[in-house]
């Protein structure tokens, strides 16, 4: 499981600031168990079918130049930093 410093070391290198690193620690835990809770649910032997689509029938790639600046398209924006939610505990 994750200890309390390697949660203290990836808010560092993630650069965000938390207070309290056990309190995440419990929510670190509950995610990693539910990611085991979707490994182990057999999809293996699933079978996902893909249409096959001839090179010929896909559309040209092509460049088309976006000269606008896209930071100052998003709502919620502050010099090149993009705000997103605060966390809730």
């Amino acid at each position: 499981m994750v200890t309390e410093e390697e949660l203290e070391h990836v808010s560092k290198l993630m650069r965000i600031d938390v207070d309290d690193h056990k309190e995440f620690i419990e929510k670190v835990h509950a995610m990693i168990d539910y990611f085991d809770i979707l490994d182990s649910a057999g999809v293996e032997s699933e079978e996902i079918s893909m249409p096959e689509i001839s090179l010929s029938n896909l559309r040209k790639d092509e460049y088309i130049p976006f000269d606008d600046k896209l930071i100052e398209k998003l709502n919620h924006y502050k010099g090149t930093y993009v705000r997103a939610p605060k966390m809730s505990s």
